[in-house]
């Protein structure tokens, strides 16, 4: 394991959950987060919106040396959280460990579906 791959401070700017769509794939946005430490990496997310301000206190935990998937439109993986749909927001996710995240988003909202992945910017 190498504790200092990764960092412990990173900002999703282009967020915005579909609506399940058209095809058997339904859409939806997540983040994908690899701990390679030997502990625990505790987590706190916080949700910025065009015009209402931030939602905090959504806590996530990887557990050393696991990879773990969180769906934004799952209110069990965002602590109560609902993400309206088609709205722009963007999300900073700030760790105890250094942690690396991707983002992800399917758009199934025609045949043609659209799915794209990034890493976010980090500090």
């Amino acid at each position: 394991m190498f504790d200092n791959l990764g960092k412990k401070l990173w900002l999703i700017p282009d967020c915005e959950l579909p609506r399940a769509g058209e095809g058997e794939l339904k859409g939806h946005e997540s983040v994908i987060i690899v701990n390679d430490t030997d502990k625990d990496a505790e987590i706190d997310v916080t949700i910025y919106f065009t015009d209402k301000d931030p939602v905090y206190g959504i806590k996530w935990t990887v557990g050393a040396g696991r990879v773990k998937c969180f769906r934004m439109n799952n209110t069990e993986d965002m602590c109560g959280v609902v993400i309206p749909l088609e709205t722009q927001y963007a999300m900073k996710v700030k760790s105890n460990r250094n942690i690396v995240l991707q983002y992800g988003r399917l758009d199934n909202r025609q045949v043609n579906l659209a799915y794209y992945t990034t890493l976010g910017y980090c500090e």
